[in-house]
């Protein structure tokens, strides 16, 4: 990962687990459900050809370990809501700050990246539905 080349490799390998947190926090049920973390993974790789180019190296990095990421903190997250919100929070204040090392136009794309991650899992059971009942796009209805 060329542009995070001023972290460390702990940074890094926290910063990967930016999405994975995020989609634990927009989960519907204290724990991933199974729906949620087919929609978290599936847009990961599509984040890796849709997203800002100055996210690039990232998402194809954030890829490969997401699964892995999003399986391992699901597990090791306290279990009960609101512990298990504060935990996630806590750790997205340690990302903040390891994003911010790498500028304000690279945060701003970060946020922006992680809102629609964040807007996508939550709508993960929505779209599922909407996919059911209009497997063609309408727009202004399903779009």
């Amino acid at each position: 990962m060329k542009f995070f080349e001023n972290l460390s490799e702990r940074e890094k390998e926290m910063l990967l687990k930016f999405p994975a947190y995020i989609s634990l926090l927009a989960a519907n049920n204290d724990k991933l459900d199974e729906t949620e973390k087919k929609a978290a993974i599936k847009f990961t790789h599509i984040k890796t050809f849709t997203c800002d180019p100055l996210l690039s190296e990232f998402y194809k990095s954030a890829e490969k370990v997401f699964e892995n990421n999003i399986e391992q903190l699901d597990q090791d997250l306290p279990k009960e809501h609101d512990k298990r919100e504060a935990a996630i929070k806590k750790e997205l204040l340690k990302l903040e700050k390891i994003v911010s090392k790498l500028g304000k136009k690279y945060t701003i794309i970060m946020h922006h990246s992680m809102k629609s991650f964040k807007d996508h899992v939550s709508k993960a059971h929505n779209n599922v539905l909407m996919d059911f009942i209009f497997p063609i796009p309408i727009p202004g209805l399903s779009e």
